[in-house]
């Protein structure tokens, strides 16, 4: 069942939507600010965004770049700016789609359905692109690239990149990589987890100046800010 996150902060609206989302038969989580939202993406993978532009706090403009940099997936902005410069600049900082409030709540089940159809494979999965700073991920093909050079990474250095980029800002123990990296039982294999670490910063600097991996000393390990 594919995921929906609508981070809309008025209430009817909001429900309206997910109960609209979830006959059409989607899972959907409900946020009600921007800071809301971007808690759910660190834990969760979603399809698809809807997006309002008003919200507390964080906007919805200065959101959807954080959305884009978390998870490469579509956004469909709801809004009652109805200016054609405003629809212009979303789309322009990587908004899918946009929607004049009022609408009609099954022309946006439909845009749904379309958006999450364009980012999908053939086999109906969503495309497996996972992106940070000049770092990508083709999940599809096991493949690293950083400035369009190929990094060679083995299984398990692939996975670690992959546990981290998943959910840029989470910090990760030794016992969260080693269960996911080796699909095994961790029992305190911390020297092949640092070797495997120093490997990969190894690769990647050698192409490229960024620091990609930091170190949280006493808890794992995360991305470089």
């Amino acid at each position: 069942m594919r995921k929906i996150l609508v981070i809309e902060d008025d209430t009817d609206i909001n429900h309206v939507i997910a109960r609209a989302l979830q006959k059409s038969g989607y899972s959907c989580t409900q946020a009600f600010s921007g800071t809301e939202g971007l808690l759910y993406m660190e834990r969760e993978a979603f399809a698809l965004v809807i997006l309002d532009l008003m919200l507390p706090g964080m906007n919805g403009e200065m959101l959807l770049p954080k959305i884009k940099e978390k998870q490469q997936i579509p956004v469909i902005i709801v809004s009652a700016k109805d200016s054609l410069d405003s629809k212009v600049n979303l789309l322009t900082l990587g908004a899918e789609d946009y929607m004049t409030k009022p609408f009609e709540i099954q022309e946006l089940v439909a845009r749904v359905g379309v958006q999450i159809r364009r980012f999908s494979d053939k086999e109906g999965q969503p495309k497996q692109m996972l992106r940070y700073k000049d770092l990508v991920l083709d999940q599809d093909s096991f493949s690293a690239f950083v400035n369009e050079t190929e990094i060679v990474l083995t299984k398990q250095e692939f996975k670690i990149l992959e546990l981290l980029l998943t959910y840029p800002n989470r910090v990760y123990s030794k016992q969260d990589i080693y269960d996911y990296a080796w699909d095994g039982i961790y029992i305190g294999e911390d020297k092949t987890i640092n070797v495997h670490i120093s490997n990969i910063r190894k690769k990647l600097k050698a192409v490229s100046p960024e620091e990609y991996i930091e170190t949280v000393w006493g808890i794992g390990f995360r991305l470089a800010k």
